[in-house]
Parts: C-alpha cells; structure tokens; sequence
C-alpha cells in the first residue's frame, strides 16, 4: 500500500499545481517506488561522527515498530467461520493505540538528539511538544464514540453503529481526530519537526538512505492507520450493502476517501508556525474536545 500511496500522491499534486505528477519509470510511472527505494538503498549509510551510534539507530527503528503495531488492530471485516479479519481485537484496542503510537514520540526524540545536529535536535524537541500536545485532543476527541459504544475495542465499536454511523452525532469529535491525525504523522499544514525552510531537514537531517527512507515511509504508513481508525470508530468500518465478502472492499473505500483527504490539504493548506501549531491544539482543539465529550456523557446518561 506504502508505494501505490506515494504515486498517487505525487500525480494528484501534480493535478492540483498542474503540473505533471510521475510519468517517466514504468507505465504511467508507477514504478517510480522502486527507483526511489533503490535510490535509497544505494546511498552510504552515513553517520556524523559527533553522533551516538545505537541510539542513532534506534530512532528510526522505533518509528517503523510503532506504525506496524498500530496496524495490528484495524479491523477489515467482520467475523466469518471464526476468523476475523483483523490482526488483533484486544479489549483496550484505543488504548493499544495510544500506547503503540506512542513510541513514535520516543523514535523522533532519540533520532534527533542521538545525531549530535542543532537542527536536528530542534526538530525533535518540535516533534515532541508536538505529539504530546495532539494525543491529548484526539484522545478526548474518541472518549465521546467509547461512551457510545460502550466499549474501547474497535471491532465492538463497528458492531455499534449497525443503526448509525457514528460521525453523525460524534461530527465535532471526527474533525479534531482527523486534525489531531495530520499533527501526529507530521503531515502538512503541521509538518513542522521537519520544516525545511527552517530546519533543513529536521530531526532528519543527518539521516541517509534507508534510515531516512524509513522515517518516510513511516509518515505513509501512519496516514494509513489514522485513515483506518477513523473508518473503523466514525464511519461504520466494514459496514455496507451487499453480501459479507465486500466487507474488506467498504473498509478500503472508507480508508481511501480519507487517505485523499489527507493529500487534498497537504497541496492547498500552507504551514502554520509554530506558534499558532500549539495555540490550535491546547487552546482551540483541547476545549472543544473536552465539551464534545462532556455532552456526550450527559446525553447519554439522560436519553
């Protein structure tokens, strides 16, 4: 999914700056993955000499661990003959989230301060006020669906919104996680721990080759499992018309809708500073998602 996801980002930013998007590897250029990956691969793998060399490591390892957990737990389609399709349904999947998601935090931290780089340490101090800012917002921003569906596992959750979806009456907690998602996968308007104009490269600066590759695969890869969440908490998950096999189709279909989303306001939304970053989740999006969770919890206790 990591590759046909950064072609088709680049031709629909190319659409939408009209310009031509990737047209030259392959047909239609959608071998353009490989020749990047095989760029990457070719590159020496370089380390600054002032840089802590396990820790320098580490850093990326982490970011690649915490997004391939996360994907354990989005739920494809519901249970058939036993099996269900999705890695794991464990009671606490929301919490499992939050927990997996956050080693990410500690991947950008030591790969930004491991690389003995002003630049890179600044991008990971960014990173991290960052992260630790926005989990708070989408945190609450999901309290609201668990207080409706009674339960913190994704695959109950689904099984909830068989009368209604649940964007409907969680619309205002949809739209902080869907914000909060952009903060904590570094996407723009909130790309700001790896803002070039300021800070080279970031927390990646002194990264080469496939360690630098993995940081950005990983940013793919978490737009993924945001986009996944979202479907399985907002939007019915699995849920759709037709016989139970396409129940991994209405999940993909969900997913993709999102996914553009995501590379609809990476080419229109300019970058926000740093300021107004933190001002918009601890003074607009923390309030609102304390309310939206607050009524919630009072509706439901009256109706």
């Amino acid at each position: 999914m990591l590759p046909l996801m950064t072609v088709l980002e680049r031709k629909l930013i190319g659409r939408f700056q009209h310009r031509y998007g990737p047209n030259r590897v392959g047909p239609f250029g959608i071998l353009q993955p490989l020749a990047d990956v095989g760029k990457l691969l070719g590159k020496e793998a370089f380390r600054p000499a002032n840089a802590i060399p396990t820790l320098f490591v580490l850093g990326p390892l982490l970011v690649v661990l915490s997004g391939v957990l996360a994907l354990a737990i989005i739920p494809w389609g519901d249970v058939q003959g036993g099996v269900g399709l999705y890695g794991i349904d464990v009671p606490i999947g929301i919490l499992y989230f939050f927990a997996v998601g956050s080693i990410a935090f500690y991947g950008v931290l030591l790969g930004g301060w491991a690389s003995g780089s002003k630049y890179s340490f600044l991008g990971a101090m960014r990173g991290a006020a960052q992260l630790i800012s926005y989990e708070v917002a989408m945190g609450l921003a999901l309290l609201g669906v668990v207080i409706m569906g009674g339960s913190l596992s994704l695959v109950d959750i689904v099984h909830a919104q068989g009368g209604i979806w649940f964007i409907v009456p969680q619309l205002v907690g949809f739209m902080i996680f869907m914000v909060a998602g952009f903060a904590e996968s570094n996407r723009a308007p909130f790309d700001l721990p790896e803002a070039d104009a300021e800070l080279v490269q970031g927390f990646m600066t002194e990264y080469g080759g496939m360690r630098f590759g993995s940081f950005l695969l990983v940013e793919y890869m978490e737009i993924i499992v945001v986009s996944g969440i979202a479907a399985a908490i907002f939007l019915g998950g699995w849920m759709g018309p037709g016989p139970g096999f396409l129940d991994p189709i209405w999940m993909l279909a969900k997913m993709f809708g999102l996914v553009l989303i995501f590379i609809w306001v990476r080419a229109t939304v300019p970058r926000l500073r740093y300021d107004q970053l933190m001002g918009l989740g601890w003074k607009i999006l923390l309030p609102l998602a304390t309310l939206n969770a607050l009524v919630t919890a009072v509706l439901v206790v009256v109706l």
